[in-house]
């Protein structure tokens, strides 16, 4: 195993990289597709991280990039035992790494996978844009409503991950967005209120949704179970989900497997927009509103219980 290992590290470092750059030297043609090929690279490289940065993958990738520096380190000092151990772990390292996050690298490629992106890279769904902002207030209206009456409800806003398998679980509405239909399905003992709304492409698709409960060990106790439905869709999806407390009444953000508590009313609308709206460097070239804020100081701002 060790020998395998050794002749994969040397053709890495050795004969492909050599033969790369001879063949550059006797053909200067092809330095014009080797330039677009390191800009593809790049490209790729900078994408990854964006999608990772802030994720449990993000800090093992960190943690590999120092594993695969000390392995060759160590092969250029022939620490043999040393180099033979790291190099036996990184043969099957890949393959441990795909079982272990297998759900963020699923959501990864699902993102790569949708054309909201591109759209709003090229200003396509500025239309889009509006008529979400509107619903946005309109959901925000519906939140405090129900936080006054303490009545329990969960929102859920899908964005470039779809969620189908989870619409087709509850009643179809394909309803138009308002604060006075939401708070009604979430009336108490009422046919829909059991269960989740599922908002898509800015209307109510469907009402009393399943949701997976999070099985995070780390989740408080006193969350109940709209909180763990929250942050389970929100862990295996790109889902915001809106949640409001029915003991409490307070309104909270399920949003990357993380809750942000007790935000008000404001807050719950710099957040939706944010994250629904369109990029942060889109919104300050076409409206130039106050830098958005980041989530820590969001929680900063938010009333302490």
């Amino acid at each position: 195993m060790f020998n395998g290992t050794s002749k994969i590290f040397d053709q890495i470092t050795g004969t492909i990289i050599s033969d790369y750059f001879n063949n550059l030297i006797q053909n200067p043609l092809t330095i014009i597709p080797a330039v677009i090929d390191i800009i593809f690279v790049l490209f790729i490289v900078y994408t990854a991280v964006r999608m990772l940065r802030g994720t449990r993958v993000w800090q093992l990738i960190k943690g590999i990039i120092i594993l695969v520096a000390i392995t060759f380190i160590s092969k250029a000092l022939h620490f043999t035992i040393t180099y033979f151990l790291l190099s036996s772990v990184m043969s099957y390292g890949l393959i441990m790494l795909i079982i272990v996050f297998q759900p963020e690298l699923r959501r990864m490629l699902e993102q790569l996978g949708t054309t909201n992106r591109f759209t709003r890279f090229f200003g396509i769904d500025k239309d889009i844009n509006a008529k979400m902002k509107e619903n946005i207030y309109r959901i925000a209206i519906a939140a405090v409503e129900l936080s006054k009456q303490r009545k329990g409800a969960l929102i859920v806003l899908e964005r470039d991950i779809k969620i189908k398998d989870i619409i087709n679980t509850g009643i179809i509405l394909d309803s138009e967005i308002s604060p006075q239909l939401l708070v009604n399905i979430f009336e108490p003992n009422t046919p829909l209120h059991d269960g989740a709304v599922i908002v898509s492409n800015n209307k109510i698709a469907a009402a009393s949704c399943m949701l997976p409960l999070s099985d995070d060990k780390d989740i408080a106790r006193e969350l109940g179970t709209r909180h763990r439905a929250a942050l389970g869709i929100s862990k295996e999806s790109d889902a915001i989900v809106v949640v409001v407390s029915e003991e409490t009444g307070k309104i909270s953000i399920a949003k990357d497997g993380t809750l942000i508590a007790d935000v008000r009313e404001d807050v719950l609308k710099k957040i939706l927009i944010k994250n629904l709206v369109q990029d942060p460097i889109q919104i300050n070239k076409n409206n130039k509103p106050a830098p958005a804020k980041t989530e820590e100081a969001e929680k900063k701002e938010e009333p302490k219980e």
